[in-house]
């Protein structure tokens, strides 16, 4: 195993969270590319794990809290670690220690880079990003929001505790027809084919269903809603997790038009 830097060779499998094997994936379109371009100039941070073949088996990105979907100072944010688990395309490398050491490598940058301490978010569910894993590295609770647990490391004593930053707006629906609001911050391709799925199926039902794009790539505008990403129908939240399949949206709007007046 060796851990390096993001390089430009490696930049379509880190677009596409190591399964660019993955017809799903592709379908998230070049909103993580545009995410990375837009965040490298703003601390993020990616690093890789290699394989002994040579292969793009995990990774780990970060950045600054204050370019981040959480409220904190001094400190950096893990957006997510992952590492291959599936059986198609290179095989799968979960429980070899490589999550692991791109955590120590992820923390020993930020320690050089100032960091008063480590961030990260996991689920109480025994799946993706389980925060009883990072809880095994040496990591605290510091604020819950449903099933995401936000957990830190303090690198000095002087570092503030984390929080949530939570949703501040109702979104609205517009009389007359369905209308469909969805939120993109480009980091996570699953979100992202969320996204572009919706869209697709907004544009089969014409001017009966309306689609708005939230972009809280841009910060201020996450801040005005506290809502990273997200898809909303009539005002209500979809659910949330991995991504819907295109049938199930389309029908969940469909659904929505039969109610409109005629």
């Amino acid at each position: 195993m060796k851990i390096i830097d993001l390089e430009p060779a490696y930049y379509d499998t880190y677009f596409n969270c190591l399964e660019d094997w993955s017809d799903e994936m592709k379908e998230a379109g070049n909103h993580k590319s545009c995410w990375y371009q837009k965040y490298k100039e703003k601390g993020l941070r990616v690093k890789l794990a290699l394989s002994d073949e040579g292969d793009v088996a995990g990774m780990i990105q970060y950045l600054p809290a204050e370019e981040s979907v959480i409220e904190g100072e001094g400190l950096y944010f893990v957006m997510c670690i992952w590492v291959h688990g599936y059986k198609k395309g290179i095989g799968n490398y979960q429980g070899k220690g490589m999550g692991k050491a791109l955590l120590i490598a992820a923390e020993k940058d930020a320690k050089e880079r100032g960091a008063k301490g480590m961030v990260a978010w996991g689920l109480w569910l025994p799946f993706w990003m389980k925060a009883s894993w990072f809880k095994k590295q040496g990591y605290k609770k510091a604020d819950r929001d449903s099933m995401r647990l936000l957990v830190w490391k303090p690198f000095s004593m002087y570092a503030n505790q984390p929080r949530w930053i939570r949703p501040k707006k109702d979104v609205t629906k517009n009389s007359g027809v369905v209308t469909v609001t969805a939120f993109i911050n480009g980091w996570c391709p699953a979100q992202n084919v969320v996204f572009e799925r919706a869209r697709k199926a907004s544009e089969q039902f014409g001017e009966k269903v309306v689609f708005g794009i939230i972009d809280t790539s841009d910060r201020e505008v996450f801040m005005e809603w506290g809502i990273s990403d997200g898809l909303f129908i009539d005002g209500k939240q979809v659910s949330y997790g991995p991504p819907l399949p295109y049938e199930k949206i389309m029908k969940k709007i469909a659904l929505r038009v039969k109610k409109l007046p005629s």
